[in-house]
């Protein structure tokens, strides 16, 4: 899947510039009035040295003498033009700079939930680290590059084409030689915009590689310091930063180098005309005739010439690497959701107990071996099953395909009759709840984890849920009740009370359909009892799936279907498996109660 994510790197920039702008259509928004204030603020660049030259042939070096009043009025209108081109490139930059926001946000949020929409199967195979890079940094690098290279590269290049036009008007001879000057910059631009793009391409990966490899380490800190390999984990943070700084310096050195070579154009460009200036004054050379005026000019137009062009290659350095970042982005954007909600024409499910039906269902992760195999399973509405088997039996899959993280290879999973695939994600969410194997919880009070149940309840509600658990003492005894932090990803409460709130969580969400993954494989023996009370009036009056590590959850199950190998081969309630010697449940129980009892 990584593969597919990284699709976008190869292809050109104008193509990924007109697929980002498809992706956040706000860039298109006023982009002809933001077009027509650059042409006023290049245009107006040149007013100056038009002035400046009509100062000296006609106010200062006329035929009649010096003309003060043309002299004063020629000053007015240079004042003039500078304030309507200062007043033409803050509109335009006020503009520019709105639209490339709002685009980049649309984008940024796109990004962000499509990541989600990708089913956890997709999401596992590309690291944490570079998906956030691709939302956070790729996102930050295009903004940079549209907020302020893209301001300048569009006032440079109208700047270029303006200096051009009056210089050829002045003298084509001296604008020939600033041409020629720039030719071989100008001719060099295509490899080295392929080189670039490149070396950046590898950048954008390397960062995204970079951030991994640090993210992990603080993630798992508790794992690296138990096992004391700080030294290993130092050393795969120093491998990525230098990988990320050679990939880094590999694309400074070809940006340095193009820089320089606008430098060395920029140069021959100035010695040029003021050489051959000095020639056609004289008519020396090319039967030219030019004035002081127009010299004079001329080089403040080669300033305007060799500025614009020097900025514009440190810009194509940048866009080259706002691209790398925008094919990133868009890599993502355009990676398939398998997962696909109907939306408002998906079905929408009644509340209350439902029954669910696997209908010969299979399957496989992408290149591995068949998982579950030709599966068909009933449960009706109101039963409470506990689904057994060895690890890597494949039951860990049921409830997850059961929960729609992930689709059949074959087959279909019904609810009340209704393929998983036809209905509603926001009916789906709210009559089918998981409670995995760890409960995920964020860095804020226990309240604001309880409420990703039901996002609107109220402290009076979240309390009477957990009384209605059982729950309602502990709460009482945690520091500051419900307000109580728990500190990045549960780290402040035990396992088996991150557990507990995870029961409430899904207490609080009401859900027709409940399904606990392995839910008490991780329980503090402590809270062991507490936790089956709360798991007991939890599923009271729901239809409940439970994958059962602990084989003391499948005794209260009203019935145990046993998954080995991927395949369904026995059901019924536990008393009955026990008692069929040789089969497959009656020799995991023996094996659980050994352990129990040594």
């Amino acid at each position: 899947m990584s593969t597919v994510m990284d699709s976008g790197e190869d292809i050109g920039a104008i193509r990924t510039i007109r697929r980002g702008v498809h992706f956040s259509p706000e860039l298109k928004e006023g982009i002809g009035g933001t077009l027509a204030l650059a042409v006023v603020a290049s245009a107006g660049q040149v007013v100056v040295p038009i002035v400046v030259q009509q100062v000296l042939d006609r106010g200062i070096n006329g035929p009649s003498g010096p003309d003060v009043s043309f002299t004063v009025w020629a000053g007015v209108i240079a004042a003039l033009a500078i304030v309507v081109t200062s007043w033409a490139s803050y509109k335009m930059t006020t503009r520019l700079f709105t639209s490339a926001e709002r685009g980049l946000a649309t984008l940024r949020t796109k990004a962000f939930r499509h990541v989600h929409d990708l089913p956890l199967l997709t999401q596992n195979t590309e690291r944490r680290g570079a998906l956030v890079a691709r939302v956070t940094s790729d996102v930050d690098q295009v903004s940079q590059f549209l907020v302020f290279g893209g301001l300048l590269f569009v006032v440079s290049v109208g700047q270029v084409l303006v200096a051009t036009v009056v210089m050829v008007v002045y003298s084509w001879q001296l604008a020939l030689v600033v041409w020629l000057c720039f030719a071989p910059l100008f001719l060099s631009l295509r490899y080295f915009q392929r080189k670039l793009s490149d070396a950046y391409g590898t950048v954008r990966r390397q960062v995204g590689l970079m951030l991994s490899a640090v993210s992990e380490p603080v993630v798992g800190a508790a794992v690296v310091r138990s096992y004391a390999v700080e030294d290993r984990t130092q050393r795969r943070i120093d491998e990525a930063i230098d990988a990320h700084k050679a990939a880094s310096t590999r694309a400074q050195g070809f940006t340095a180098f193009s820089f320089s070579l606008g430098g060395v154009s920029a140069g021959l460009a100035n010695a040029g005309v003021l050489i051959v200036g000095i020639w056609l004054g004289q008519g020396r050379l090319w039967g030219g005739d030019i004035t002081a005026g127009e010299v004079v000019a001329f080089a403040f137009l080669v300033t305007l010439f060799v500025g614009p062009v020097q900025m514009g290659t440190q810009i194509l350095t940048d866009a080259q690497n706002a691209i790398a970042g925008w094919r990133r982005v868009i890599g993502i954007l355009e990676t398939p959701a398998d997962l696909v909600d109907p939306g408002p024409d998906g079905a929408v499910l009644p509340r209350g107990p439902i029954d669910v039906c696997f209908e010969h269902v299979s399957f496989a992760y992408p290149g591995g071996p068949l998982v579950l195999r030709d599966i068909d399973l009933a449960i009706d509405a109101g039963l409470r099953v506990a689904v057994v088997g060895e690890t890597g039996s494949g039951k860990s899959t049921v409830a997850k395909l059961l929960t729609r993280l992930m689709d059949p290879s074959e087959g279909r999973v019904l609810l009340d009759g209704v393929d998983v695939r036809d209905i509603g994600s926001a009916s789906l969410r709210s009559s089918v709840v998981l409670v995995p194997q760890e409960g995920f919880l964020f860095d804020d009070t226990l309240a604001a984890n309880v409420r990703y149940g039901k996002l609107d309840a109220t402290d009076e509600e979240i309390l009477a849920s957990a009384a209605e658990l059982g729950l309602g003492d502990w709460i009482a005894g945690l520091p500051r009740g419900i307000q109580t932090p728990v500190g990045q990803r549960g780290e402040s409460l035990s396992a088996g009370e991150r557990q507990l709130v995870a029961l409430l969580r899904a207490h609080l969400a009401d859900p027709d359909l409940l399904v606990l993954d392995e839910a008490t494989s991780a329980v503090d023996p402590a809270l062991e009892m507490r936790i089956g009370r709360a798991l007991e009036r939890l599923m009271r009056g729901r239809t409940s799936v439970t994958i059962a590590h602990r084989l003391s959850t499948a005794e209260n199950a009203d019935e145990v279907v046993v998954v080995d190998r991927g395949q369904v081969v026995q059901r019924g309630p536990h008393a009955a498996l026990v008692a069929e010697e040789g089969g497959v449940y009656a020799g995991l129980h023996a094996s659980w109660v050994a352990q129990q009892g040594s």
